[in-house]
């Protein structure tokens, strides 16, 4: 669970910004967000114009490559306990899902069906190294970041849930809060929650002079040095 608690207000509010915006944000907050805490590989998108997801991870292991090793009614108590953990408090919440295949995207557990499961669950979107199909009947809405486009879901089952996952280098735990978009996710330490809107601020406010220099006519190196000096004293 969470170590601060958050509001729905304070979870919401952070839509209003892009992933990359998040990051830098982050990073103002405290040099360690710079090099930890988000995917660092090139993930398809399925609907790039939707807006950034914001919710609680719920998280999950799986395998599709060969057949579950465990009876049919322990994979079907497996898979109902995860949707328990998708539809549980806190919400909004998002899958990140792990795939532990040799070759991850070997079978798809997202398509027209889990899509609509999930969000009829409360779920915004799913984050995973996996991959993803029915590209034409995914719930609308529903954001999928993952691996690859693969069409089949071979023998996908869950062999893990509620456990610590690693998607593209972000190490996610249950409950950790995570932001993405068509960039990529990082987690957002509930703690920089309240921070962050500040912190964006800031870096907004630098930004805006250098590119309100780099706009103007006659922008040079001479004007460049001289905003990005005047860049450095907001704070």
């Amino acid at each position: 669970m969470a170590e601060t608690a958050v509001t729905a207000l304070e979870l919401e509010a952070l839509r209003q910004w892009d992933t990359p915006t998040i990051c830098n944000g982050l990073e103002l907050l405290g040099s360690e967000y710079r090099t930890r805490g988000f995917t660092i590989e090139h993930m398809q998108c399925f609907d790039p114009a939707l807006p950034p997801i914001v919710g609680y991870a719920r998280t999950a292991m799986i395998r599709a490559a060969t057949p579950a090793a465990a009876t049919p009614e322990e994979v079907r108590d497996m898979r109902a306990a995860y949707y328990e953990s998708i539809a549980a408090d806190p919400a909004p919440s998002i899958s990140v899902i792990q795939d532990l295949d040799p070759v991850p995207g070997f079978g798809a557990f997202w398509g027209e069906v889990n899509t609509a499961i999930h969000q009829g669950l409360g779920c915004l979107g799913v984050v995973t190294n996996g991959s993803f199909r029915d590209i034409d009947a995914c719930a609308p809405g529903f954001q999928l970041l993952g691996g690859k486009v693969a069409p089949s879901h071979a023998w996908v089952h869950l062999v893990a849930i509620e456990c610590e996952v690693n998607i593209f280098g972000m190490a996610v735990r249950p409950d950790d809060i995570i932001h993405a978009d068509r960039h990529g996710a990082v987690v957002v330490p509930a703690a920089c929650v309240r921070e962050l809107p500040g912190a964006i601020d800031v870096m907004t406010r630098r930004e805006a002079v250098i590119l309100e220099a780099a706009r103007a006519p006659g922008f040079n190196v001479d004007i460049l040095r001289q905003a990005m000096a005047d860049s450095a004293e907001i704070h």
